[in-house]
């Protein structure tokens, strides 16, 4: 149970209840085989929980309907993606016992809301993820949900137990809100796995971990610290976090000073930006950088600068988005230990338990791989856990694919690359077949259909 910082925590007794939702038009009928289940399925835990039984789960059956959330995954695929559809099956929404408010989704206004959805084909599987970024749990329908899906997977997604902008305010001590996350994935796994087994008869007989950015993070945190729950994982640009740095807040304060004026280039370059993604700064200074650093200052450090954002980190745009002052003058490595005990609560140590694939695209400007993936790929191997690894960087890739589409003669969008990841993974671990070795898969000089084909053979260098 997480609490929220001044507010204090009621005791109650919650009771999950499962009701059935109206179908949109075109859902199966009630009286349809694969609605004959539903109501069995009772996810343990939840506090609320509503189901429905749907002629689609994918977001090209949902969208216009409650059932997903198009505009939370704006920005995180390419706009030529193709994507599966025709996958009946229920969908079930709801939430955990919480404190915190920032999820409005269904006007809950209430926080550690899941999904989880059950495909009338089920291929025996379970995947699961969290939201990327500050965003929900429908954030990675297209980009995740759609494919395993189509696969015959059961699929769930957390919010994290907090989200938004303002999410550094969940919790009473610092990195609270961050350590949640990590509770929350591991609650949703345990309560997914029974609810499926409610559903087919039995437990899933595979469980894989995926995630986007700081879904990527909760991924290589769950394979370090609950490896019994799952059988893989995939991990696409996960965000990196180590008591000492490299992390968020040794990067991005020189982003700060360069928005100020105080940074030259060859600054970012030092703390791990690619040369050649210059023509991505711009964006990224109007969309990423200010606001990055000084929400996760204000969760790890909010006595340094504490007017700064505030109590809440802006109510425009503008606000939210700008950075601090203060912050371009911030230097973690000379903080106080209580700063870097907060980091340490959630820190990563490379010790994973089950087999993981990384990617990382080489032009990422928010988490240059330089200062993320090539650093935790070292402890891995220092943790002797080499052989359960495989890092793949993507040529021409970045953080989030949605930039594709305005210099697609520079990018290349990862999603088709995570694809053929997480079926190397499968692979991987049901019929041991090796993937292919560590190495950059290579931008196609010849162009070709990048935006829904990848091959993690493409490119020979390691």
């Amino acid at each position: 149970m997480r609490l929220s910082r001044g507010v204090p925590f009621v005791a109650t007794t919650l009771i999950a209840a499962a009701l059935t939702w109206p179908a949109p038009a075109g859902a199966a009928s009630a009286g349809e085989e694969h609605c004959d289940r539903q109501d069995r399925v009772r996810v343990p835990g939840a506090a609320f929980q509503q189901s429905a039984c749907l002629a689609d789960l994918t977001t090209t059956g949902l969208a216009g309907t409650p059932y997903t959330d198009l505009a939370d995954q704006a920005g995180l695929t390419a706009a030529g993606t193709r994507v599966p559809s025709g996958v009946p099956g229920v969908q079930i929404d709801g939430y955990f016992p919480d404190s915190s408010r920032f999820n409005a989704t269904h006007g809950w206004k209430h926080d550690a809301q899941f999904v989880i959805r059950l495909p009338d084909h089920w291929n025996g599987g379970l995947v699961v993820t969290g939201a990327p970024g500050t965003r929900r749990q429908y954030a990675t329908d297209k980009a995740i949900s759609d494919q395993v899906l189509a696969q015959g997977y059961a699929y769930a997604a957390t919010d994290k137990g907090n989200n938004g902008s303002d999410f550094y305010l969940d919790g009473t001590r610092p990195g609270d809100a961050v350590a949640e996350w990590n509770t929350r994935t591991t609650q949703l796994t345990r309560a997914a796995r029974k609810a499926v087994a409610q559903r087919y008869g039995h437990a899933p007989r595979r469980t894989y971990m995926t995630g986007i950015s700081n879904g990527g993070y909760l991924t290589r945190w769950q394979l370090e610290n609950h490896p019994e729950l799952y059988d893989g994982g995939v991990d696409w640009e996960g965000a990196l976090w180590t008591a000492h740095g490299p992390n968020l807040l040794t990067s991005l304060p020189t982003t700060v000073a360069r928005m100020l004026g105080s940074a030259r280039d060859e600054d970012l370059y030092a703390v791990g930006f690619a040369r050649g993604s210059e023509f991505l700064w711009p964006y990224h200074e109007k969309a990423y950088w200010g606001v990055t650093q000084k929400i996760y200052r204000a969760e790890f450090d909010p006595s340094y600068a504490p007017d700064c954002p505030g109590p809440s980190a802006g109510t425009t745009a503008e606000q939210i988005l700008a950075p601090c002052a203060e912050d371009a003058a911030y230097d973690y490595a000379s903080r106080p230990a209580s700063v870097h005990r907060a980091v340490a609560r959630v820190a990563l140590t490379g010790r994973i338990g089950k087999p993981l694939i990384t990617l990382h695209g080489d032009l990422d400007t928010l988490l240059p791989k330089a200062a993320d993936s090539d650093v935790y790929d070292r402890m891995v191997g220092a943790a002797g856990r080499g052989p359960l690894h495989r890092y793949y960087t993507i040529e021409g890739g970045t953080h989030v694919d949605g930039l594709y589409d305005s210099r697609p003669d520079r990018l290349r969008p990862i999603l088709p690359c995570y694809r053929s990841a997480f079926d190397a993974l499968v692979s991987w671990v049901d019929e041991g077949v090796r993937p292919p070795a560590d190495r950059a898969v290579e931008r196609p000089a010849g162009g070709g259909d990048v935006v829904n084909s990848c091959a993690l053979s493409e490119g020979a260098r390691p």
